[in-house]
This record gives C-alpha cells, structure tokens and sequence, in this order.
C-alpha cells in the first residue's frame, strides 16, 4: 500500500478509535477551561464526504507498491492510470488534499489537543506561529494531512517548546481560511487565546 496514504490512513483510523476515549480522559482534566470554548475533535473538521472518502479508499491502493513511481500522492493524483470507472479514486485523492471545511466552525471559540510544528520564532526559542496538527511529525518527518487536518495558530505571548513531541492543548477562535506556506496548507486557522500540556 502506498506509504504516504497508509500512514495517514492508519493516523486518521487511530484518532476515530480514539477520539471516544479523549472525551472521559484528556477532556476531563480541569485546567479551569471556560465552558465558552468548545472541545472538538480533529475529525469533526472534516466533511463528511471527504471523511467517508477517506474511510473507504479505493480498491488500488492496496495494489501500489511501496517505492514504486506510483507511491507518490502528486503521481497518483495525477495519474493516467486512473479509469473512467474509478470516480471513486477521483475522490478519496481530492480528499487527501481537501481544503472543504465546516463552515459551522467559523469564529468559534474551539479547544483542541495536537502537535505544534514551529513557523516563526525569535533568537530565544519562543514560538508565535506554528500548525497545529493531529499526529507527531506531520509536515515534518511525515506527509502532511489534508488541509482541513491542519490549524494555522498565531500565538502573540509566544510559548517556549522544550519538546516538539509534547502534546497539547491550545484554545482560541477559530477562522475557516485557507493558508499556505512553504510546509503545508492549512483550511482553518486560529488566534491562540492559551496553550497547555495536554494531560
């Protein structure tokens, strides 16, 4: 099976399992979080079409080797392999590049747990921009998910990160617009009000 898609096929697997367990765990830690922010999920920002895609990948993918010319996301998306038949392919590809929101999460207060890859930050290590995404090492050791399992955060306190595989929370307002930069594109975007360790 492709690397690039198994490995976020499996992530995307793991955070539904898991997700249920978040609720009556990590959500249940008192870190004296007003009740005006609301805990999300990372898959409740993705559209349902686009979550049923990726739940159910096409028959092909199984097939690809890995290391062959085919185990490329840009190859695949752009193949001329792909049959009339398979509109189903067309699909669980647009998918992994989807840039399609909820639009119910625009200016909204949101908390949400993840991982921060570093965008900006001064001679002494504090952090002010970075993506919030779901999995360690997405962007930077791994492919990045879909646009829509990524957050662009600006934090203006800024926050010193000892370990970039530390978890954590962050709140804010949450904005549905598109950014892009040299590592990613990001399809929601939020204004950090606090970031904690996730416990």
């Amino acid at each position: 099976m492709n690397s690039i898609i198994k490995t976020y096929f499996v992530i995307l697997l793991f955070l539904l399992v898991s997700c249920s367990n978040e609720n009556t765990s990590g959500t249940a830690s008192t870190d004296n979080i007003s009740s005006e922010y609301q805990t999300i999920e990372w898959t409740e920002l993705i559209p349902d079409d686009d979550l049923q895609a990726l739940l159910n990948p096409p028959s092909y993918i199984s097939l690809i080797e890995d290391g062959s010319a085919e185990d490329q996301l840009v190859t695949q998306f752009t193949s001329p392999q792909a049959s009339p038949q398979d509109a189903e392919q067309d699909r669980y590809q647009q998918a992994l590049v989807s840039t399609d929101v909820k639009p119910e999460f625009d200016q909204q207060k949101i908390r949400i747990p993840g991982f921060i890859v570093p965008l900006e930050f001064n001679e002494n290590g504090i952090i002010s921009t970075f993506f919030l995404v779901p999995f360690f090492g997405a962007c930077t050791h791994e492919p990045p998910p879909p646009p829509n399992q990524i957050i662009y955060s600006e934090y203006e306190p800024g926050k010193e990160l000892n370990n970039l595989y530390d978890p954590v929370w962050i709140t804010g307002l949450m904005n549905t617009s598109t950014i892009t930069n040299d590592l990613a594109t990001s399809a929601y975007s939020m204004i950090v009000d606090s970031i904690s360790p996730y416990q």
